[in-house]
């Protein structure tokens, strides 16, 4: 796809391998370059390279190659870049702009420094993430940078206009580009790269060495082809990155001695718990790694490395074609607020605690990965199914990184309060979303307990917590109903002198207090009151975790609302602390049911029943509000398919969820052509015919899920943008929504 007019007018290319050969074609398949011209040692490439038409021009001579060039990308082996740097820094032009693709940046950037005297402001250190097994110019590939990453190694004294181009650039080449130091990234390639390029070639040399390796290598499994694969990557290369690489790999190698030794440990003492502690933490953090790497679902990449869905999608798209039915029966994912708190609770009891059910969205990943890196042995998920190896209540090991909450609020604000008391420090942070969420209304009262806590600009993650503190328990009343502050200050009350109490100005879920008297652990209820003492003793039990209500809420609003629908919703959560969108559609005229009403390891369930109703417009109770927040994205969707208004008031909590979901929704609605008004609390919605549009979810996963069900209503195709997270509380939702009747596409 070419372009009007080219980035560049003249493009130097030092080095016509692989790398560059492949940027040159890439640069001429898109119309980024005016000419295109090679320098090299050898008379054969170049004449090779003119001949495949990848480049104009060809010298053997590096400062005549550059002459006139406004961008010079150096491609050469690490170990002779800084001979090419000297070789062609005579012929650059005051505005020529040099970058590089070397695996190693602070000796690329020493001999940079070295040979280009005052050019060096205008050099852009950078590497692109990206190769093959073949290498030369003729394995040169026009798409090799599409959807790889660009890591930039700018320095302080690097000329920003000239970053800048450098990123033009290779964004334009489908590439996505990313900042770090140099020091940084030639650490973590050390541990990503290097190190793993130097176990294959050593563990193939190894096996080569003995008696009789023919056998080895004939009945080798699939799984040693491929780990010993990048065995096949050119010698010289690896060679000359291991040395300019020498001090990043040396470490990278003593991470992985220890690794190995603990291993051996485990083994040689038939430690069956440290064994299956490592397994576990390697099995789920690969799986984090493949979703961190190709910006998917964690759900997705744990359970295959090839599976389409729309978890597979970078950044995927609803497009909801307008009109349909919702029929059949749904089991849908597990209760999240029940799932996050088996695996913390499960964690600190003694004994083994068996969880069925457990929800594997995001969210409740990220605290079952979080417990992982404090030592705890978890197995699985495998089909909702977790084992937790409990340590007790002071039995957790200090992670030795940041714990990485993705986009879970619930985590993060739990994690606060059950942190506080841990003999270590310990910091939390989470995804750009998450990271603008406030945390101080957690961490305001924990400090008032004894709490070492410091938050970022805003009172905003990340969340630093000081070990070793001293918590006491006191009184707190909560200004606004939230079960998130009140778990965590009742969970801080675990490791606190005393007892702690925490009042609210309305009811909220009670998941907490029901899991901890499941677990054992008394609990003291008295109106709206509720209080732990501390020192008391967790016992492993086990969990059957209902289907979640508030994922539920989307299929209760869209067979509401949908003409024709009939929907059997089983094992649904049907705890009184969570049930207001039951109650709130039931008074705007809902027909839903309950039926099989049952007890399921403490929590009340039931399957609900919803068919077609004619929905009118009311006032919430304000004592329903709290009971609903979760659900009131979806709520809005049913009042603007109702007859007449639906006001909301009291709702300020949720202009601090994922998004703020008053002023977006509102956003989303108005330009399906509803009527409405906001208010500081709440909104005011008119029911009438909803239109088609495109609209923006902000990343929020039940924003997503709400617009979705409302295509069931409009007149037109909905396209809602950003959706990848909605795997983090209702994985296999698309597919789950098309079975019943919705025409959704995952674009």
């Amino acid at each position: 796809m070419s372009r009007d007019a080219p980035l560049f007018r003249r493009v130097a290319i030092i080095g016509l391998g692989l790398i560059g050969g492949s940027f040159a074609a890439a640069l001429r398949e898109r119309g980024l370059a005016g000419t295109l011209v090679a320098g090299s040692r050898s008379a054969r490439t170049l004449e090779q390279g003119l001949a495949m038409g990848l480049i104009d021009e060809g010298s053997q001579d590096l400062a005549l190659a550059v002459r006139g060039a406004d961008l010079v990308l150096l491609s050469t082996p690490v170990s002779a870049m800084e001979r090419s740097l000297a070789a062609l820094a005579p012929g650059l032009s005051e505005r020529a702009i040099v970058t590089d693709g070397g695996s190693v940046k602070g000796s690329v950037i020493a001999a940079a420094r070295r040979t280009l005297g005052d050019h060096f402001s205008r050099f852009v250190p950078g590497h692109p993430i990206a190769g093959k097994e073949t290498s030369g110019v003729a394995a040169a590939d026009a798409g090799l940078y599409q959807d790889h990453r660009v890591i930039l190694t700018p320095l302080a004294q690097t000329d920003p206009a000239a970053t800048r181009a450098v990123r033009e650039l290779w964004t334009a080449l489908g590439s996505e580009v990313l900042e770090m130091t140099p020091e940084h990234h030639d650490r973590v390639l050390a541990e990503t790269s290097h190190l793993p390029h130097l176990l294959a070639f050593s563990l193939v040399d190894t096996l080569a060495r003995q008696g009789d390796s023919t056998e080895i290598f004939r009945y080798a499994a699939g799984g040693f082809r491929d780990f010993t694969r990048i065995a096949s990557s050119d010698p010289v290369m690896w060679h000359d990155i291991f040395q300019e690489n020498r001090q990043a790999v040396l470490d990278a190698l003593a991470l992985f001695r220890d690794g190995i030794d603990g291993f051996r440990d485990a083994i040689a003492a038939g430690d069956s718990d440290a064994l299956m502690g490592i397994m576990t933490r390697a099995n789920t953090a690969r799986a984090h790694f493949l979703a961190l790497n190709a910006r998917t679902s964690y759900t997705q990449a744990r359970h295959s490395d090839n599976e389409s869905s729309m978890s597979d999608q970078h950044d995927p798209t609803f497009v909801v074609q307008p009109g349909g039915r919702l029929r059949g029966r749904a089991r849908v994912p597990g209760d999240k607020s029940i799932s996050h708190r088996s695996i913390m609770l499960g964690a600190l009891a003694d004994g083994i605690t068996e969880v069925e059910g457990f929800l594997e969205g995001e969210d409740a990943l990220a605290t079952l990965q979080a417990f992982r890196d404090m030592g705890v042995v978890i197995e699985g998920p495998h089909n909702g199914k977790v084992t937790v190896h409990g340590v007790g209540l002071h039995g957790l090991k200090e992670p030795g990184k940041p714990l990485y909450m993705g986009n879970s609020g619930t985590s993060m604000r739990l994690l606060t309060g059950l942190l506080a008391g841990q003999a270590f420090d310990v910091t939390l942070t989470g995804d750009a979303s998450l990271s603008k969420r406030p945390m101080e209304r957690v961490a305001k009262p924990l400090r008032e307990m004894g709490a070492s806590i410091q938050t970022d600009d805003g009172g905003r993650p990340p969340v630093r917590i000081r070990g070793g503190q001293t918590l006491k328990g006191f009184h707190y009343d909560l200004p606004m109903a939230s079960a998130q502050v009140k778990s965590a200050l009742l969970l801080a009350g675990l490791y606190a002198q005393g007892e702690t109490s925490v009042t609210e100005p309305a009811p909220t879920r009670d998941h907490t207090e029901r899991m901890l008297a499941g677990f054992g652990y008394p609990v003291r209820s008295e109106g709206p009151l509720r209080a732990v003492t501390g020192g008391g003793v967790l016992r492993a039990c086990h969990l059957e975790v209902p289907a979640d209500i508030s994922s539920s809420a989307f299929l209760l609003v869209g067979a509401s609302i949908a003409a024709d629908s009939d929907v059997l919703l089983p094992h649904v959560g049907i705890n009184p602390t969570r049930t207001g969108v039951i109650d709130i559609l039931r008074l705007m005229g809902a027909d839903i049911t309950l039926e099989n009403q049952r007890d399921s390891g403490g929590e009340p369930v039931a399957d609900l029943r919803v068919r077609s109703a004619s929905l009118k417009g009311i006032e919430i109770p304000a004592e329903l509000v709290p009971l609903a927040i979760d659900e009131f994205p979806a709520i809005f969707v049913a009042a603007a398919c109702a007859e007449g208004d639906t006001v909301l008031h009291g709702a300020e909590e949720l202009r601090v969820k994922e998004s703020d979901r008053i002023q977006v929704m509102a956003d989303g609605l108005s330009a399906l052509g509803v009527d409405l008004e906001v208010f500081e609390d709440g909104i005011r919605i008119t029911g009438g015919v909803l239109g088609g549009a495109e609209v923006e979810s902000h990343d929020d996963h039940r924003i997503a899920m709400s617009f979705a069900i409302a295509g069931l209503r409009a007149t037109a195709p909905i396209t809602i943008r950003h959706c990848a997270t909605v795997a983090t509380s209702f994985p296999g939702f698309a597919d789950l929504m098309r079975s019943l009747g919705l025409g959704l596409e995952v674009q």
